[in-house]
């Protein structure tokens, strides 16, 4: 029978009478604990629980197991489970008690653990939002595909924007046929030495050359292709290229109205200024990769149906919506688009114009911002009050205006609404030059 770390002999009051320890316990100065209270050999807030154990064993024979830090003479504090049975007859209680050092030991060295497993882990991921971040902020186009079936699993936005790819689609069938064997070689070799120099091979329907080098890295469940792709220089051999006009993306770039790139499941490939403005978005790459139902949600007229009858009818005119951008301004747009599949996956092109500004422009506030530019432009050069009076003078003939325009030129009408007399109305139409509006005669009739 394994003998107890620390056995105490007690009276009926708790009064220890003898002591004994096991050897791996120091037992110089035992003899001190005789004649003294149990309580006094336990550490400050052990008082009430000795006394519990004392008193449950008087009463019902045997007292429930309990955690108490027992000092020791030497000095030793040990956290000790103590039971207390009462012995037969008048010959007082027992407690055994038995040394918790090697299950603090473990809880200490597991809570160590667990606080080093957490450092490492807001270490791993500090280290993945860094990596994320050069992911999507590098200019070099950079895709991850699976190895299992080399589809991409993501691209960064430099790879959507250049390649026109997108998370989904199968890469092997954007190498050209005459590339495959290289393009498969060169993964083999990937799979063999981790990675690979750069390797020209020619992508997409028009075969443009790029320049790729691959990378084999370990990822659950399965290990996954690091491609990074940089634009190759003209072959040897093909001569100077011919003059070409302005390229594409300028041209798009450079348009009024919006203009973005979708593939078949409505997400953004490609957008131009105008559509991030119309969106707020400060950037491209915060709209790359986003489903156009984000900012196209009006009931009835949203994304899912723009993009249903595209898909069905291969085009669109004049689609009336609601665009919603990421600050909560609506505007009214019109769209009308196009989608092909040719040489490739199903990509869609949108021009969308903001009827809104039409609207604005049709009731006059775009003249007259127009006029209160001209004059706020002499800001500097005339004196206050006269760029006041100047001010007056443009809005005041704004309103006779759309006051004229409202009252469909009936100049009587116009005087009621702008609580003016029809001599004040007249003596204003000559000032500002707009008495050769038609008279509400000439329009009654």
């Amino acid at each position: 029978m394994t003998q107890p770390d620390v056995t105490l002999v007690l009276d009926w009051d708790g009064i220890i009478r003898d002591a004994s320890v096991a050897s791996s316990i120091a037992k110089e100065g035992l003899e001190g604990w005789v004649g003294r209270h149990w309580t006094e050999t336990v550490g400050d807030l052990a008082g009430d629980q000795v006394r519990r154990m004392v008193e449950d064993a008087r009463d019902r024979g045997v007292s429930a197991f309990l955690q108490v830090t027992q000092r020791f003479p030497s000095g030793l504090e040990l956290p000790i489970e103590y039971t207390t049975v009462r012995l037969g007859g008048q010959a007082g209680l027992i407690a055994v008690g038995k040394s918790l050092q090697a299950v603090q030991e473990l809880q200490t060295r597991l809570v160590a653990a667990q606080q080093a497993r957490e450092q490492d882990y807001w270490k791993l991921r500090e280290i993945e939002m860094r990596s994320r971040l050069l992911f999507d902020a590098s200019s070099e186009a950079v895709l991850v595909i699976s190895a299992a079936d080399l589809r991409i699993i993501e691209a960064n936005p430099a790879a959507i924007r250049e390649l026109g790819l997108a998370p989904g689609w199968d890469f092997a069938q954007e190498v050209a046929p005459r590339d495959r064997n290289a393009f498969r070689e060169l993964l083999a070799r990937a799979r063999e030495h981790g990675r690979t120099p750069g390797v020209l091979l020619h992508l997409g329907a028009g075969g443009t050359p790029w320049l790729l080098r691959v990378s084999l890295m370990a990822r659950e469940p399965e290990p996954v292709f690091l491609i990074q792709l940089a634009p190759a220089t003209p072959e040897p051999g093909r001569g100077l290229p011919r003059a070409v006009p302005p390229r594409t993306d300028e041209l798009l770039e450079g348009l009024p109205d919006a203009f973005v790139v979708a593939d078949a499941d409505g997400r953004v490939r490609r957008a131009n200024r105008a559509f991030l403005d119309l969106v707020q978005c400060a950037t491209e790459a915060l709209v790359l990769g986003e489903p156009l139902g984000r900012w196209l949600a009006t009931p009835g007229k949203d994304a899912a149906v723009l993009l249903r009858t595209l898909r069905e009818h291969g085009e669109v005119r004049l689609f009336p919506t609601v665009l919603t951008g990421m600050l909560g301004t609506e505007a009214e747009v019109e769209i009308s688009g196009t989608a092909s599949s040719s040489g490739g996956p199903l990509a869609m092109g949108l021009l969308i114009r903001d009827i809104g500004r039409r609207a604005r422009a049709e009731d006059g506030s775009d003249e007259l911002r127009a006029a209160i530019g001209e004059v706020l432009r002499e800001m500097g050069r005339l004196p206050l009050p006269v760029l006041v009076r100047n001010t007056s003078a443009v809005v005041e003939r704004a309103c006779i205006e759309q006051a004229l325009r409202e009252a469909g030129g009936n100049r009587t009408a116009a005087a009621d609404a702008l609580g003016l007399s029809r001599q004040s109305l007249y003596a204003k139409l000559e000032r500002y030059g707009l008495h050769e509006a038609r008279d509400e005669e000439a329009l009654d009739g």
